[in-house]
């Protein structure tokens, strides 16, 4: 699994401007299972993805494609972690 952080580098009126691009750049990944949650960090400072595991080059690929990242309003960060205790609604995210 990964944990991924975007930190906003940019004033948010920039960020704002790109929001309806990040979006649609989100639903894509959803649609192809890849993003599991996201969200906003509070405060807003940036975001948060939780991605299913995998090929981690193949996943900072599709980050660089991040509007955001793309203008150069975000950055982003990649922590990978096999998780080993879950909450008993949450077992499935052991076999992802």
């Amino acid at each position: 699994m990964f944990i991924v952080t975007l930190t906003y580098i940019r004033p948010l009126e920039e960020l704002d401007v790109l929001m309806d691009g990040h979006m649609a750049w989100l639903r894509k990944h959803y649609q192809s299972g890849l993003f599991l949650a996201s969200g906003r960090q509070v405060p807003r400072k940036g975001g948060v993805i939780f991605a299913r595991s995998g090929d981690r080059a193949e996943l900072e690929a599709v980050l660089a494609r991040d509007p955001f990242v793309q203008n150069g309003v975000a950055s982003t960060h990649v922590i990978e972690f096999v998780p080993s205790m879950t909450a008993p609604a949450t077992e499935i995210l052991k076999a992802l």
